[in-house]
């Protein structure tokens, strides 16, 4: 089976293709600046060749973004597939299923309404992600589509670690706690992990730290998720690119009151302004900040070390909530490329029995990302890097309940 794997955002749209026949990528592609007034982008790789870099006009919608997705698969020069009929199913990656779906699911009029229902919580994504499935339905209508989403994998959480301490009446009318983000990567690399080191997922208490532009870390015990730092939003957690982290919310009124601003705007000060970009004044990526820091730019030192502070406090609070830790990962952007990075995390973290091989972890920089453990032999707790696949997760999940759903 073919799995055609969709990430619709509000003016992009990702897309792969997978042959679920040995898990090969066979496709993978990015349409940009979709409903804007400059000109569209589509860039699509063929097994791993680019075969397209249009840039030649508008794109008017997402109905035409899937268009022009599907023309591309299908082009009789250099397309992987003869026509549609080869596409099996639609995976969805969708951020927010609220406390009602805790689990990946074929779409249905139903699940739509509930993505629907979310969006506030979730408002330029869930939108987005439902504009996606429409879009796909609409030049797909008879290929089964499954909704995988971003919230689902935190849903085992115990209410001491969802709940926030305001009124619980916000909670029963409005549905405020904490969700989590980024599930989908923090399923399979907690899985992978175990099975990367012989292990049963239910023997562990693992914390897996999913750190990119967009950062999480969880506590896996058992295979199960029992906290993660983001939060009703992805806002919440450590510092990121341009998100501001965990903060006292008084912080946003004074300001608000100080500029004469409103919440909306400082929300979107917090979540496009702040964090790395926003402390160093240089980027919001890692990479140019490390630059910035080693020449000696003191706003920079400052915005890396926050990160890191930030990272070793969550650590350090799961390794208590779980009683103890038997692994560390790090995944994602800059938790599998940057060595440095890690290093400085694990650095005075043997009071818990954490202990990093330092010359092991320097030979996994980028671009020689792979699976490996980087703890010293002598480090009670197992420290890896496993690279994370959200979309292989997303394809199986399709392939498992369509193939379930016709039997």
């Amino acid at each position: 089976m073919k799995i055609l794997i969709v990430n619709a955002g509000s003016s992009s749209l990702k897309y792969q293709l997978v042959d679920m026949d040995g898990e090969k990528m066979l496709a993978k592609g990015l349409i940009e600046r979709i409903g804007m007034p400059e000109y569209g982008h589509h860039e699509c790789k063929i097994g791993g060749e680019k075969v397209l870099d249009w840039k030649d006009g508008r794109i008017l919608s997402h109905v035409e973004a899937c268009q022009m997705m599907l023309a591309a698969l299908t082009d009789k020069e250099y397309g992987c597939i003869k026509d549609m009929s080869e596409i099996g199913a639609v995976g969805h990656r969708v951020l927010h299923g609220g406390s009602q779906i805790t689990e990946s699911v074929i779409i249905t009029p139903e699940v739509e309404k509930v993505i629907e229902d979310n969006i506030p919580l979730g408002p330029l994504h869930n939108r987005a992600n439902l504009q996606g499935i429409q879009a796909c339905k609409a030049v797909m209508p008879d290929t089964p589509m499954v909704a995988v989403f971003d919230t689902a994998f935190h849903q085992t959480m115990p209410p001491k670690a969802y709940m926030y301490g305001v009124p619980y009446e916000y909670y029963e009318k409005l549905h405020v706690r904490r969700y989590g983000f980024h599930g989908t990567s923090h399923r399979f690399v907690s899985k992978r992990t175990a099975e990367f080191l012989g292990k049963d997922p239910k023997e562990l208490k693992m914390i897996v730290c999913h750190l990119g532009n967009g950062s999480s870390l969880s506590a896996v015990n058992g295979g199960k998720c029992v906290d993660t730092s983001m939060g009703l939003t992805p806002l919440e957690g450590v510092i990121m690119g341009t998100r501001s982290g965990v903060m006292d919310p008084a912080v946003l009124q004074f300001i608000c009151n100080s500029e004469k601003i409103d919440i909306n705007e400082m929300l979107n000060i917090c979540n496009q302004k702040s964090g790395l970009v926003g402390i160093s004044g240089v980027s919001n990526d890692m990479r140019d900040v490390d630059t910035a820091a080693s020449e000696g730019n003191e706003r920079a030192i400052l915005a890396r070390d926050m990160l890191i502070y930030g990272i070793k406090k969550y650590i350090g609070a799961y390794a208590a909530a779980m009683n103890g830790v038997d692994v560390i990962v790090f995944t994602a952007g800059i938790g599998e490329n940057n060595c440095r990075l890690r290093e400085d995390v694990m650095k005075d973290m043997d009071f818990m029995g954490a202990k990093l091989d330092v010359e092991k972890n320097n030979e996994l920089a980028w671009p020689h990302v792979h699976e490996a453990i980087i703890s010293a032999p002598d480090s009670k707790v197992t420290i890896c890097v496993i690279p994370t696949n959200e979309e292989i997760a997303i394809a199986r999940d399709t392939k498992e309940l369509v193939e379930a759903a016709s039997k």
